[in-house]
């Protein structure tokens, strides 16, 4: 339930992957505008660190993928978890906020809610796409649910849970001159490339998607090239894995490919067209208006789990978003490198379509970005539940 306004407002936070950590570091920063005095304390990466987070633990120690990994660091989790829960409550925070990672976060509200401290989960769910009755489970963990996409507070009427939508802070983030051939043009001269054609390659940040999904996207870079001559943007900003997507790369010497180790965004900004894992990622090429092919592989035995629970059929932002098929998705056995350099060529051969299809990614990205920007929005949201006037 709502606490008292209350002098020195103390949020605990925690996120357990990169995009979380974005999302985490945009809230921390909306909060400290309106209110300079907030501490925060948890669990973030490189971003909400830089915002004054205090860490009781890595991020690092938080990442798994899948359905198998999660059970297989079912101990230390479980141990952080509690280590959390005893935390949070011996220093009073007026709030906790847990952004994304959502079974581990839910599981914290709902020890945390069960102390009477108000509770913030920050994106939904997929609820949609997942079994239906998941939806009845947040009121019991959180009291606020802030949701990134438009279609999810319907979801949830009639429940016990305040609903925001907030929009995508990536939405807000990319602006339309982003995507305009000027940028594009910049960021080409900024990566040293010439007038080629040029792909943009977005295997994913994790080592096991890394693992899974680059030598696929190379080996379909071979056919792309074969093609027309093309040059390959690949982005990796962990240090820990430099060397990793180093040594992947240096196995295709017959490839133009640029690692990228400065900016997570400029491949996509740069190029003509790209392949995607799914993710993130396809928002910010939705956002800048790239044609893209949207990709994902799992372990044998977490596809065949997913099989059993997923409920929709789209697994692409721009193609959930828009109700349909908008750009093409080929996942577990179909991501061979022949349907996905196959694909991608028919993207980039679309001519006129590509402009109904930029024009469409431009609607989509609007719907995201409601009035004041999403931080603003959610952090708003935040000090209403604490019973401070945003």
């Amino acid at each position: 339930m709502p606490g008292p306004v209350v002098e020195g407002l103390k949020i605990g936070i925690v996120a357990g992957e990169a995009s979380g950590d974005l999302l985490g570091a945009g809230l921390m920063s909306a909060l400290k505008e309106q209110r300079p005095e907030v501490s925060f304390t948890g669990v973030g990466g490189p971003r909400m660190l830089g915002e004054g987070l205090r860490a009781l633990h890595p991020m690092d120690r938080l990442s798994v993928n899948g359905f198998v990994d999660p059970l297989l660091r079912l101990p230390e989790l479980l141990k952080l978890l509690f280590d959390l829960r005893k935390r949070f409550i011996a220093e009073r925070v007026d709030a906790f906020i847990g952004v994304d990672f959502n079974v581990f976060n839910l599981l914290l509200e709902r020890l945390l809610k069960r102390r009477g401290i108000a509770t913030v989960h920050y994106v939904s769910p997929s609820v949609y796409a997942w079994r239906r009755g998941r939806a009845r489970r947040i009121p019991r963990s959180a009291d606020l649910l802030l949701t990134l996409y438009p279609f999810e507070p319907a979801y949830y009427a009639g429940m016990d849970v305040e609903t925001a939508f907030v929009g995508h802070p990536l939405a807000h983030e990319i602006t339309d001159a982003d995507g305009s051939e000027a940028t594009k043009t910049a960021a080409r001269a900024a990566l040293g490339l010439d007038d080629r054609r040029v792909v943009a390659l977005l295997p994913g940040s994790r080592r096991s998607e890394v693992q899974m999904m680059a030598p696929v996207f190379l080996e379909a870079a071979r056919l792309i090239q074969a093609d027309e001559p093309t040059q390959f943007v690949l982005p990796c900003l962990r240090a820990d894995m430099l060397e990793t997507v180093r040594a992947l790369v240096a196995g295709y010497a017959d490839l133009d490919v640029t690692i990228d180790a400065q900016h997570a965004r400029r491949a996509l900004t740069a190029c003509d067209a790209a392949l995607v894992k799914s993710g993130t990622s396809t928002l910010e090429a939705m956002c800048l208006g790239r044609p893209m092919v949207v990709s994902y592989k799992l372990g044998d035995w977490s596809y065949r789990l997913a099989r059993r629970l997923v409920r929709t059929p789209y697994i692409a932002l721009p193609n959930i978003l828009a109700g349909r098929e908008l750009v093409p998705e080929l996942l577990q056995q179909d991501a061979t490198p022949g349907a996905l350099s196959d694909a991608l060529l028919r993207q980039m051969a679309r001519g006129d379509e590509v402009t109904n299809l930029k024009a469409e990614f431009g609607r989509l990205h609007d719907s995201l970005r409601p009035g004041n920007s999403a931080s603003i929005l959610a952090a708003d949201a935040v000090l209403k539940l604490v019973g401070e006037p945003g």
